[in-house]
């Protein structure tokens, strides 16, 4: 239930975006490619809406885990090993109406390079769904649990942060994750937040409430102030 609420928002907007897709290509069919999909939390649901979804993954114990969830669930879901920068080994030029890139960035050697791969599957005025960890969220929660000084050095430091062990390469704040988006050809769109209260509240208020905290999680995502403390970001953009 704790994960249905933190994904709420994001699959709001891509409700949206999909139906926006399927009006401006005039195909209720689209062509969907999941860039670090997984075991499928999200093609799989995709799939089920009619849409042909592809999912390159770099580990071959999730594709078949996807395999698994697909078949359970009576759909098809393609499932291709690579990383993000090998989305053009992989795939046709301009073979994509929406690629997902969520809880990549963070993690790939060149995110540069990898939103590169995402703009070349995708046909014109295509779309990329990007999902990435929030600086200045690590810094809020940093200082919650009482680690003061890793708290600061995640706002002084350039990739995000907290130290040595820290277990995520990078984070981005709104500004660099659009600066970066754009510096590979797109046409940012609309961001928001994504869980911005459903990390902070304890389980059990979460967990009593879980339609407030969704509604309060959908009210707050645009918050001009609110979303820069999100736990993530959500960016939708456009191929120019």
């Amino acid at each position: 239930m704790r994960d249905a609420t933190r994904r709420a928002v994001v699959w709001e907007a891509l409700r949206a975006l999909l139906a926006e897709r399927t009006a401006a290509t005039g195909r209720e069919t689209l062509d969907i490619v999941d860039a670090g999909g997984g075991t499928g939390g999200f093609a799989v649901p995709l799939a089920t809406l009619g849409h042909t979804v592809t999912v390159v993954d770099s580990t071959p114990d999730s594709l078949a885990a996807l395999e698994r969830r697909a078949a359970e669930t009576g759909v098809g879901v393609k499932g291709l090993q690579g990383d993000a920068a090998d989305l053009g080994d992989l795939l046709a030029p301009g073979s994509a109406d929406l690629v997902l890139c969520h809880s990549v960035l963070e993690y790939v050697e060149d995110p540069a390079g990898a939103l590169g791969a995402v703009g070349g599957i995708l046909r014109p005025g295509g779309v990329v769904s990007v999902l990435a960890a929030n600086s200045v969220a690590a810094a809020v929660h940093r200082s919650l649990a009482g680690h003061f000084d890793e708290a600061r050095r995640v706002l002084s430091d350039p990739a995000g942060r907290w130290g040595d062990r820290d277990p995520t390469p990078r984070r981005f704040s709104r500004e660099t994750l659009g600066e970066l988006l754009s510096g590979a050809g797109f046409t940012v769109g609309e961001v928001q937040g994504v869980r911005i209260f459903a990390d902070l509240v304890p389980g059990m208020l979460a967990e009593s409430d879980p339609e407030g905290l969704v509604a309060l999680e959908r009210a707050a995502a645009t918050h001009p102030v609110l979303r820069d403390i999100a736990t993530q970001i959500h960016v939708i953009a456009y191929r120019q």
